[in-house]
């Protein structure tokens, strides 16, 4: 290596030193020692002792654990392609040419940005059963008293609402459809009206296949987010009625930071990692077919 070639090395180490020393202190220490901690009885306040695999196995036994996991899976089976094809229905109509276009898509992407706090107090009384509108609204349309929802009081329909108080937020999800729509070459469509494709004909065949990156990202991003929801139903619902809405993370956060076993839910974030990478790559793999790239 040359003077020249070891003083650019250096200065370019000079100049990436700062982030390193951040990514070593604040991103893989922790991960590492999370996953030493995991293998560990250990409550912050005493130093950790090492118990081998004891935390995965009760996983297994632990009642609580399983109806999380499966709130959160139910959770994610319908909110995420839910989410995404109204995403994906919204942005379609906002790619066309009408007038005021500009602002049509503000209003769409405003929810997005509402803070969580502020959105949850908003849904509480939207959603409240006995003053909220939405079963005023009901009841002005003739649904009886009787069958009003109770919505976050209910057990069969804490999630459902808690599904489409989700659905509200898809405004970053249109945005990055629309960046994608907009990528399309438009010769492709003019080719296809020339062969006399049919509206449904030219979503199908060409926006669809032109747009699955997209999608293959969001679906990405979806799946994570999905399986980590936790701040809309802390705040609303506090994992009840009858731990309907008990989510993975809200179980992750009680058994840390509120019974202080930090090892076992060190053991149940790895768990959660683990299963969004499974279902990551199986996404990955199966996408290798159906996602198609420009060239």
């Amino acid at each position: 290596m040359t003077p020249s070639e070891r003083r650019n090395l250096r200065n370019g180490l000079l100049f990436i030193a700062p982030w390193i020393v951040g990514f070593a202190v604040f991103m893989l220490y922790p991960i590492l020692s999370s996953l030493f901690f995991s293998f560990c009885d250990y409550s912050v306040l005493e130093h950790p002792v090492w118990i081998g695999a004891e935390n995965y196995r009760e996983l297994f036994r632990d009642e609580v654990f399983g109806i999380s996991l499966g709130n959160t899976l139910y959770y994610a089976a319908i909110a995420l392609p839910l989410g995404m094809l109204l995403a994906v229905a919204v942005a379609l109509l906002l790619n066309t040419k009408v007038r005021g276009m500009a602002v049509y898509r503000t209003i769409f992407f405003l929810p997005s940005i509402v803070p969580v706090v502020a959105m949850a107090i908003l849904w509480l009384w939207i959603l409240n059963d006995r003053y909220g509108v939405l079963n005023y609204s009901l009841s002005l349309l003739g649904v009886p008293q009787k069958s009003l929802p109770g919505w976050l009081g209910d057990k069969h329909w804490a999630m459902p609402a808690l599904i489409l108080i989700g659905l509200w937020g898809i405004g970053y999800s249109v945005v990055i459809y629309l960046a994608g729509l907009q990528d399309i070459p438009v010769h492709l469509y003019e080719s296809a009206e020339i062969d006399g494709a049919s509206w449904w004909q030219k979503t199908v065949h060409i926006t669809l296949p032109m747009l699955s990156p997209t999608l293959y990202f969001t679906f990405i991003m979806g799946i994570i987010g999905t399986f980590q929801v936790f701040a809309a139903p802390y705040i609303m619902t506090s994992g009840g009625p009858e731990r309907a809405t008990h989510f993975y993370t809200f179980y992750l956060y009680n058994v840390a930071f509120e019974d202080l076993r930090m090892g076992y839910a060190c053991a149940m974030a790895w768990v959660l990692f683990l299963i969004i990478l499974g279902l990551t790559l199986l996404a990955t793999k199966i996408s290798q077919r159906h996602v198609h790239y420009e060239r």
